[in-house]
């Protein structure tokens, strides 16, 4: 769920002129390991850059040494690794900075940052994954700056080295966003992530690719992002093959009553921020003021407001709170979200992303001991797939081992295949 917890380290068809004005040449656009030259260019209203890109040899340390780190603080330490097929092509990554708005405040215009990584030599026409990344504590950690985040990295090489293109929205509030986190605030996710749909297809016309099916994969929050686009995606008619979802916690009011009413010992550390995060979140975005001062503990208010803000990093924020939301949550709030009472509960209510009948399959993995998302919450959309009906609804177990991170794992080496298997040799999908 969240990145950088182990360590702080760790346009063709557009013609010439476009390629040189973002510090190309058709050579460095084609061939693996080209020269990473930055440079950027306007496509309508999107701006590209072309950021580098990632060769054979990158994509296998990816898939060794940085998965090895990325899997070390989990139930599994070395799982996985060398499990990534080989990479079959080497893939040019671009940032583009595209305009959006916010739906909870009037439509207001923002712009907004993410990636688009696009596999060398692949073809004309290549299926797509929009990829909606997990909890970060901070903005750096996202899929337009790939070197900051292992999460992004591995969805790489699982799908774009594969030959699908990857596009990744870093959400309002995160990348080149000069905005709050967004945090769980559905509207705002949901026109993020489709103006980033809209603004790699312009990029992608640029570079003479023509989108083929559209598929959805996302980890965590990333994962409750993806239905959440996959709701918006289907209000519109936009038709989506497939969505995978890793660990996603697809009831916000039963997630975090879980969190802050029936702890249990596997429960993350790391969880007073995220609700700190998400508290502050809706103060902001959804117009909710004071709601941090009534939700958190007076002693940690204004931690919690300096975490938000971006004047302190987690690793201060978890030297001055608890570890337990029992310490951190005030009593007389999670009482009230124990009743399901309150603004901000009926908030959360609204943000679940699983209550309607689907037209696109879905796939959502889960683990025993996943420190984050409860297997149960998980499990339940199938649940209720099974009474509206519609398309199918599968929840796959990962494992009675697999935490947080060994489920999203687990579930890339499993997408990759069922993506494949529902695309035709013309590069349709199957009905």
């Amino acid at each position: 769920m969240v990145e950088g917890l182990v360590s702080r380290r760790s346009l063709l068809g557009a013609g010439a002129g476009l390629i040189a004005a973002m510090g190309l040449t058709p050579a460095a656009a084609q061939v693996p390991g080209g020269s990473p030259r930055a440079g950027g260019a306007v496509i309508g209203d999107v701006r590209v850059e072309r950021i580098g890109s990632y060769d054979a040899a990158r994509f296998t340390t990816i898939g060794e040494d940085e998965l090895r780190d990325f899997m070390s603080i989990t139930t599994q330490p070395g799982g996985y690794v060398g499990r990534f097929p080989a990479a079959r092509f080497g893939v040019t990554l671009y940032r583009v900075t595209y305009p959006s708005v916010i739906p909870e405040l009037g439509n207001r215009p923002v712009m907004a940052s993410g990636l688009v990584a696009v596999p060398d030599g692949a073809g004309a026409e290549l299926p797509m994954v929009s990829y909606q990344h997990g909890t970060v504590f901070d903005r750096s950690y996202v899929p337009s700056q790939p070197e900051n985040s292992t999460e992004t990295r591995l969805a790489l090489l699982a799908f774009a080295a594969q030959g699908y293109v990857v596009i990744g929205a870093d959400y309002f509030g995160r990348g080149s966003s000069d905005l709050p986190d967004s945090y769980l605030v559905k509207a705002s996710t949901q026109q993020a992530t489709y103006d980033m749909l809209r603004a790699a297809r312009q990029v992608l016309a640029a570079l003479g690719i023509t989108p083929g099916p559209l598929f959805l994969s996302g980890w965590s929050q990333g994962g409750w992002a993806t239905m959440a686009l996959l709701q918006k995606l289907e209000s519109l008619g936009e038709p989506v093959a497939a969505a995978g979802v890793a660990s996603g916690p697809m009831d916000i009011s039963l997630l975090i009553n879980r969190w802050l009413n029936n702890p249990q010992p596997v429960d993350a550390s790391y969880l007073p921020a995220a609700v700190a995060m998400q508290i502050e979140a809706k103060a902001y975005y959804n117009q909710m003021p004071g709601i941090d001062a009534v939700a958190i503990e007076p002693a940690y208010l204004e931690v919690a407001r300096a975490f938000y803000a971006g004047d302190i990093d987690y690793w201060d924020f978890a030297k001055r709170t608890p570890s337990t939301l029992a310490d951190f949550i005030r009593q007389e709030f999670r009482d009230t979200i124990a009743a399901g009472q309150g603004a901000y509960w009926t908030l959360l209510d609204a943000s679940e992303v699983y209550r309607w009948r689907r037209k696109t399959p879905v796939r959502s993995w889960y683990g025993g001991k996943d420190e984050v998302t409860p297997p149960d919450l998980a499990k339940l959309p199938a649940l209720a797939a099974s009474i509206t009906g519609g398309a199918r609804f599968e929840a796959l177990d990962a494992g009675d081992e697999a935490d947080h991170r060994g489920i999203y794992v687990y579930a890339l080496l499993a997408q990759k295949p069922w993506f494949d298997s529902l695309l035709g040799t013309s590069g349709q999908t199957r009905p």
